[in-house]
């Protein structure tokens, strides 16, 4: 049995990736030997480390297709009716070829450095690792490899709360040439909480750490204590277990230092860069803007994505209060209105030179926000008065008036929730996944819905899975 067509190569793509790393990683083995001996140092784990964050931001998994592109045109933020491509996928036609294309290049992508993080996890120094800086770098390995299986299943399985014994994916724990058994969807969330929770042991020190190495100087753009947990909170969240969603969202709220940007903040905190107030976790990526640029900015190519064209009609629902976001996440660009939300003001404006220091390029991964709307929906029937506080907390920051403090007075629901969570998280990639959790309609420009269905949220396991599978 195997599955060559994203590990039998994998030793060649170690190479790529660490080459691919900013230029102190100058490390490129050609074999399994020299894979192994990079492996026995501290230096050459810290580069393998690099190399998994930078596959990451490849344009096939956050770099495009899991943000701000293929998963937002399927969530109905965009289209692009010159492009078939884009046409079809909005249409939840997974059986056109260049839509298979596309899941294809997910699916060996991610499943590629999910092996590459498992011959970190499983080198002699990391496997029992008891002391630092290894029990970090299995930390952020084990929580990585966790990250990346459940963004898999997301996409690829049935929502697991409308059905408990759903068929599932591999969870690859092996750096091998022999290809994982498929485990049933309630088992893969048992592994994914296994490895997460370990992580969580072993960061659970890394504040102790921050001045060590240049590894541990801004833990931001690694996968950290904080990133662990909220994960979880969003793994639980997406299992209908509403205690312990909101038990490790508390705690990143309270615990990880973030806090919501102000109002008035709020234009260009996420342009090109990473928040410094409410991003958990982040990819650095200098050249974040190249990959935005021909697809959002553009309105005349047929790979640009316009923003659908009653967007201000959504962010105008249930306003009280100006919506800061509005001018802040869309802007006109010559003839076209573009979505600006993420497009590095100081590469469009010409003035690179001019961004502030203390901006780190790259693309937000994990924002505050969304451990606050995990904490309104979860305590939605058990605390009514405090979710609402939750709830309200966002949307102030926003610019909006308390939903209890408005002349006409709105009690807090889920359709709130999922409202301004759609509003929130236009071009992060976020929202296909919450309208599949909450089994929800989708809304189409024109007026009209999508009927929720296992049709239209599950996404077929690519062929080329089982085309090398005896």
């Amino acid at each position: 049995m195997k599955f060559h067509y994203y590990i039998s190569s994998i030793v060649i793509t170690f190479s790529v990736i660490f080459s691919s790393c900013e230029s102190f990683l100058d490390v490129n083995p050609d074999g399994q030997e020299k894979q192994e001996e990079l492996l026995n140092t501290r230096d050459g784990i810290e580069s393998a480390m690099y190399g998994v964050y930078s596959k990451l931001r490849e344009s096939s998994l956050y770099g495009a297709s899991m943000t701000f592109k293929h998963l937002d045109v399927m969530a109905q933020h965009f289209d692009c009716s010159g492009n078939d491509m884009y046409t079809q996928l909005g249409q939840y036609n997974y059986a056109h070829s260049d839509v298979k294309s596309i899941f294809e290049a997910i699916w060996t992508s991610m499943y590629n450095n999910i092996s590459n993080v498992n011959a970190i996890i499983n080198c002699d120094l990391v496997k029992n690792a008891n002391s630092y800086p290894y029990t970090i770098y299995k930390g952020e390995a084990l929580g990585l490899r966790a990250f990346m299986h459940f963004d898999l299943l997301r996409i690829f399985t049935e929502q697991i709360t409308r059905n408990a014994s759903a068929s599932g994916i591999p969870y690859a724990t092996e750096f091998s040439l022999n290809t994982p058994a498929f485990s049933t969807a309630a088992d893969v969330y048992k592994f994914i909480i296994a490895d997460l929770k370990e992580a969580e042991l072993l960061l659970a020190d890394e504040e102790e750490y921050a001045d060590e190495s240049n590894f541990m100087l801004d833990r931001k753009i690694h996968f950290n204590l904080h990133a662990v947990r909220a994960t979880l909170a969003r793994v639980y969240l997406t299992m209908g277990d509403m205690e312990n969603a909101a038990k490790y969202a508390s705690a990143v709220i309270k615990d990880s230092g973030r806090t919501l940007t102000e109002k008035i903040n709020v234009e260009g905190d996420l342009a090109g860069v990473l928040s410094n107030s409410e991003t958990i976790w982040g990819l650095y990526y200098a050249e974040f803007y190249s990959l935005v640029s021909p697809t959002l900015q553009q309105y005349q190519s047929r790979s640009s994505l316009n923003p659908r064209r009653d967007y201000t009609d959504i962010y105008n629902k249930n306003l009280d209060g100006l919506d800061f976001r509005l001018n802040a996440y869309f802007g006109s660009t010559g003839e076209s209105v573009r979505f600006i939300k993420l497009t590095n003001i100081y590469e469009l404006r010409g003035i690179a030179s001019s961004k502030p220091s203390d901006l780190i390029l790259g693309i937000n991964m994990i924002r505050l926000p969304e451990m606050y709307y995990i904490m309104a929906e979860a305590l939605l029937e058990s605390d009514i008065e405090l979710a609402t506080d939750y709830f309200n907390a966002v949307i102030e920051h926003r610019g909006l008036t308390a939903i209890n403090q408005r002349v006409n007075k709105l009690n807090l629901s889920l359709e709130l929730i999922k409202d301004e969570r759609y509003k929130e998280f236009w071009g992060e990639g976020q929202s296909f996944f919450n309208l599949k959790r909450t089994h929800s309609l989708i809304s189409l420009p024109d007026g009209n819905s999508v009927q929720p269905s296992n049709s239209v949220f599950v996404v077929p396991i690519p062929d080329i899975e089982y085309d090398y599978r005896n």
